[in-house]
């Protein structure tokens, strides 16, 4: 018997698998629902049976695809030790989505008149076409992402993820944690305990599940109590939402309204692209060598797939595949996270299961993969570079402020807008905050990139970075000066905003003549041809 044909579909090691891959899915659509659900008040209903249907498509059809590839690869070569590679949904870019584009954009549409069912199926149109985007975007990106990875430094890449990370999966979930404490900071403790120190939990369970589900039982045990006070919210009753991810044109309504979400939309493909090379590069150090090309291909065409049946969270393949391979774990485990992700979101167990887990429960498991993250960001990037993914930080801090600044809860919109407006002494505070927060994840790259630059030497690289962003300001791609990041052309704005535009493209261009005449001045000038030159101190 060949080994192909031994290769058995489920070992003990796929269960163990499956475990861990259905807990990273299942957490990452539970904050997409509860932070739409609870902070923006978006009807469930939209949630459960538009959204979340066609989100799981896409997680059923790449890991069955994922699936195929592992057995194929195993009867090449032979093999039965063959593992599968792990995809399901980003968590950054599925958080950011929901807390940068999707719930602002819903207030928005209400804001402008529409009630709150037309504002959910705009909202839901638009995240559809930003999936759509993404998906098209990754496709043809799949056949040059080698050459992305090379003009795009490592610290550039993972330190505007990390930034993503820090404050928006990080320090935000930890402000959901601390409004149930006694809930919350157990499962933190417990996530901490089994993953970042890595003891073994009972039973060798997983720590994540451990986790879910200690921190459940406190809150609904200490909550039937009344001990946790407001904190507690009785789960709703078990309904089944079947909903079918049938294919629709309906992403097309929403494309003019995404095109304001484009300095935000476009990031996030590129940076699952170059993601999914550096698992590819994992796997094949592990010992499984999967071509790059179909790796990425998979998840563009599994992201498509949702975005055109109605989801509006992008899978990916996730970094880790060699845990998965030391554990035991085969092709089996991809398929059954496929089925029961893809099956959940059909049948509508998933929703129900969902909303049994608070944010207190499931926030602890968001920090910890925000930690993952940033840590990964300095340990992946040579330490020289170490105050490039630093610098590349403070943008994602300013659009968290933002977030905050222009919540309803804290500041009516009139306000908000009157404050950034002002700038009688100079630019105001708010309106720096704002438009350094808006089109972070790009601005972030490149201040990445040019830090980077500069740390070897190669200050005329530098310059043209900087000149780049320049040109990427003025027409709001970054620093965009509309409240809502919209882009636009810098001779169509009035003449206050126009200013703001001018300053900042100016201070880019700027910067990069002075940057020229120092190196052009400066004794033992750096090789800008090479990179040899100036070496960082220490």
């Amino acid at each position: 018997m060949s080994a192909a044909r031994s290769q058995r579909w489920l070992s003990p090691g796929d269960v163990n698998g499956f475990l861990g891959l259905i807990v990273d899915n299942v957490s990452i659509m539970a904050f997409l629902a509860t932070a739409l659900i609870g902070i923006f008040g978006f009807p469930a209903d939209i949630v459960f049976l538009r959204m979340f249907p066609g989100t799981t498509m896409g997680v059923l059809l790449g890991n069955l695809a994922y699936t195929v590839m592992a057995r194929r690869l195993a009867r090449r070569e032979g093999r039965n030790d063959v593992t599968a590679m792990p995809l399901g949904l980003d968590a950054p870019t599925s958080i950011g989505m929901a807390l940068l584009v999707l719930g602002p954009a819903f207030l928005r549409f209400k804001q402008g008149g529409l009630d709150e069912h037309a504002a959910a199926i705009a909202t839901w149109q638009l995240g559809m076409a930003a999936l759509v985007i993404m998906g098209v975007l990754k496709f043809v990106l799949s056949f040059f992402g080698d050459l992305v990875r090379r003009h795009v430094p490592r610290a550039g890449l993972l330190g505007s993820i990390a930034g993503i990370a820090l404050v928006l999966m990080g320090f935000l979930p930890l402000i959901e944690i601390l409004k149930v404490p006694v809930v919350g900071f157990a499962g933190l403790g417990i996530v901490l305990y089994a993953l970042v120190a890595r003891a073994r939990m009972p039973l060798g369970l997983p720590g994540v599940l451990v986790a879910l589900v200690v921190a459940t039982a406190l809150y609904y045990g200490l909550g039937s109590q009344g001990l946790l006070g407001n904190g507690y919210h009785t789960p709703a009753a078990w309904q089944w939402r079947i909903a079918f991810p049938t294919p629709t044109l309906q992403w097309t309504g929403g494309l003019s309204t995404a095109t304001p979400y484009l300095p935000l939309i476009l990031p996030f493909g590129l940076l699952m692209v170059v993601g999914g090379i550096n698992v590819t590069e994992s796997a094949r150090a592990a010992g499984d060598d999967y071509r790059t090309r179909d790796i990425l291909l998979v998840e563009a065409l599994a992201t498509l797939a949702a975005g055109f049946c109605g989801g509006v969270a992008q899978t990916t393949p996730y970094i880790g595949q060699p845990s998965y391979k030391a554990m035991g774990a085969r092709s089996g485990y991809t398929l059954l996270t496929g089925l029961v992700v893809g099956l959940g979101g059909v049948l509508g167990y998933l929703s129900n299961l969902v909303e049994l887990l608070p944010l207190s429960v499931l926030a602890p498991i968001l920090v910890f993969v925000a930690i993952g993250i940033t840590v990964q960001a300095f340990e992946a990037t040579p330490t020289r570079y170490a105050a490039a993914v630093v610098f590349s930080f403070f943008p994602a801090i300013s659009r968290m402020v933002t977030i905050k600044l222009s919540d309803p809860t804290y500041v009516s919109s009139e306000h908000f807008s009157a404050l950034f407006a002002a700038h009688q002494n100079g630019i105001s505070e708010l309106a720096v905050i704002t438009v350094l927060g808006n089109g972070f994840i790009i601005t972030s790259m490149i201040w990445a990139s040019f830090l980077v630059a500069l740390i070897d030497g190669r200050t005329l690289r530098a310059a043209v970075i900087l000149i780049f962003g320049g040109a990427l300001s003025l027409f709001g791609v970054i620093h965009s000066v509309l409240l809502d990041g919209g882009i636009y052309t810098p001779w169509s704005l009035d003449a206050p905003s126009r200013f703001l535009v001018w300053q900042f493209a100016g201070a880019y261009v700027v910067l990069a003549a002075v940057l020229l005449l120092l190196s052009a001045v400066r004794p033992g000038k750096s090789d800008d041809a090479n990179g040899q030159g100036v070496q960082p101190h220490g």
